[in-house]
């Protein structure tokens, strides 16, 4: 009798205990979720997003929730302005750069061994434009290419940094296949294929040809003001002291792995490959990072830039170039 009586408490414990174990885990989801939406209705509103139907709300905000797991795994990872889409979306609307090393036929970069590898920063010297956003457009390497000649123009003494902007758009409407190389547009595309273009035809200032984020028709820019390069110069792949030494005369459209780069927040970034997916604009080295002007607005990063850590992080050396006057 005694010993029945034992193995009932026991067994009444015992469901007590799951019992309160389960309700403590439901009672720590609960929190869970009622904290992700007190953020996510902050990220509406920091972002002004808006969506259809409330469908379509709630299924986005299942991604950001799903996303917000990504963010304990990396200390340069926060809330962005890309919390709600899929690692598969952001990669398919922004990761669309297109490297094809066999057309490259640029001037081969010769370093200068003489030349010292001091700490630069093209943003405090004012030779660097001031951010811009490609919005849903795959155009990042339209956006490296106008910020590497933004930067040769204003180095050179022609125009100011927060006046200077050429027309991203242009290259987007014609800088395209069969010429180019690249299908161009929203799609993919190249910035030496676009120096290229811009070495026979110019280009426009933004003014006169202004961005619309989406592809349009290649436009009459013969009464346009434009501007000119001569050529482009190669650096040879991987070569991170000759990144370097071009570095210390110009920025320098460069591209990266940027796969993960849709948490990054702040801090010295390294978690990436070196898989080539997106173009950006190499503006300054220090002894602990290099300085990426990226085209994904003000609001993201670190006031629009990225930090990574030094040597070929996310493939950085491997396919830069820039534009000669």
């Amino acid at each position: 009798m005694k010993k029945t009586l034992l193995i009932t408490l026991i067994s009444v414990l015992a469901f007590s205990t799951i019992g309160y174990l389960s309700l403590q885990e439901n009672s720590q989801n609960v929190r869970a979720q009622q904290d992700a939406l007190i953020l996510f209705k902050q990220f509406k509103k920091n972002y002004n997003k808006k969506y259809a139907d409330p469908d379509f709300e709630s299924y986005r905000f299942g991604v950001f929730s799903e996303n917000l797991e990504i963010l304990k795994t990396d200390s340069t990872f926060g809330i962005t302005q890309f919390m709600d889409l899929t690692t598969a979306e952001f990669s398919e609307q922004y990761l669309t750069l297109k490297v094809n090393k066999d057309l490259k036929k640029g001037q081969i970069y010769q370093a200068n061994d003489d030349v010292e590898i001091k700490e630069i920063d093209y943003t405090t010297l004012g030779k660097v434009t001031p951010v811009k956003d490609q919005g849903r457009c795959g155009s990042c390497y339209a956006f490296s290419t106008t910020g590497a000649i933004e930067s040769a123009l204003l180095i050179s003494g022609v125009g100011e940094a927060n006046t200077l902007s050429l027309s991203e758009q242009e290259i987007v409407d014609c800088v395209k296949e069969p010429e180019y190389n690249q299908l161009g547009g929203c799609q993919d595309g190249y910035m030496d294929e676009s120096f290229k273009y811009i070495i026979k035809n110019k280009i426009s200032k933004a003014a006169d040809y202004p961005y619309t984020a989406v592809e349009g028709k290649c436009q009459d820019t013969s009464s346009f003001q434009k501007y000119a390069i001569s050529s482009y110069v190669d650096i040879p792949s991987g070569d991170c002291k000759a990144l370097l030494t071009a570095l210390q005369e110009r920025p320098i459209s460069v591209a990266v792995d940027a796969k993960n780069l849709q948490f990054y927040t702040s801090g010295i970034f390294s978690n990436c490959s070196d898989n080539l997916t997106h173009a950006v604009l190499l503006v300054g080295y220090s002894s602990s990072s290099l300085k990426i002007k990226n085209s994904w607005g003000p609001y993201y990063g670190e006031n629009g830039y990225i930090r990574l850590a030094l040597g070929n992080t996310c493939g950085v050396c491997n396919a830069a170039s820039y534009p000669v006057l």
